[in-house]
């Protein structure tokens, strides 16, 4: 799943590619996808200005220049590709939006993947979600308080949207490893500096990874550099049998929650 990291460089770049540019033409594969009628698509997509394009936990969204936001989620194995006619993806695209020349292509959605929403709607979806982990009023404070009337394991807490917005299964293990915390550590062991070291840790290796480039494995353009390049540094996630690069003891795969985690057992405690 495309995560924080990965979408803010996304953002960063469909900002480049698109604002300001005017859709000329759009196909959806299946109604699944996208559930509007050709006549919604008509009218309200084509020969509309994206105006600018925003993130908001692990969702893009396409300001249009009629008041309606296109929403986009990119699930596991699903990414996006800006090309052209001559210049696609490898894999079928389930959505293809174009703007003259370049062709904005959606590769791996799912069913509600794509929806084209009002700002009304936009909110219902999306307004309980959990301040964004780079929030900048999100202050030590208020993240330890996000967390006050839970009990389970610190790694589902932070992969849960409602809490804290943007962090899934890959990040959650890497910010837990620099807070030298166990993912399945009880939330009510933790203790104040347990609250400073997981704050200061998410901050980290979140700056870190959309700084290297996360760890995507397409890049949005075929001049695109840098992508993907954040999963050399990963120090747990999917490192299952491999040494600790801080101990030199094995790298374990646990289950937390029903979700895989990865965890050293040396370098990481219950708080």
């Amino acid at each position: 799943m495309q995560e924080l990291p990965e979408l803010d460089i996304y953002k960063r770049l469909l900002t480049e590619k698109l604002a300001g540019a005017q859709l000329t033409g759009a196909a959806v594969s299946s109604s699944k996808i996208l559930q509007a009628t050709e006549e919604q698509i008509q009218r309200d997509l084509i020969g509309k200005v994206v105006w600018f394009v925003e993130r908001r936990g692990m969702h893009l969204l396409l300001h249009l220049d009629n008041g309606k936001r296109l929403m986009i989620h990119l699930g596991q194995a699903a990414y996006l590709y800006i090309g052209s006619e001559t210049d696609q993806p490898i894999r079928s695209a389930q959505l293809k939006l174009v703007f003259g020349d370049v062709i904005l292509f959606a590769v791996g959605l799912r069913a509600d993947d794509l929806q084209l929403l009002t700002v009304k709607e936009v909110e219902g979806k999306l307004g309980k979600m959990g301040p964004d982990a780079l929030d900048k009023n999100l202050t030590l404070e208020r993240f330890s308080a996000r967390f006050s009337k839970k009990r389970g394991a610190i790694k589902a807490a932070l992969m849960d949207q409602n809490v804290i917005s943007g962090i899934g299964t890959i990040y959650s293990d890497e910010i837990c490893y620099a807070a030298a915390i166990r993912p399945d550590a009880k939330i009510p062991m933790f203790e104040q500096e347990s609250w400073e070291r997981l704050y200061a840790a998410m901050h980290k290796v979140l700056k870190e990874a959309i700084a290297g480039g996360g760890a995507g494995e397409q890049p949005l353009t075929s001049e695109a550099q840098n992508i993907g390049n954040y999963r050399t540094s990963f120090q747990v996630y999917d490192r299952e049998g491999q040494a600790c690069a801080g101990c030199g003891q094995t790298i374990e795969k646990i289950e937390v929650s029903a979700k895989k985690a990865f965890v050293c057992s040396n370098c990481q405690k219950e708080h």
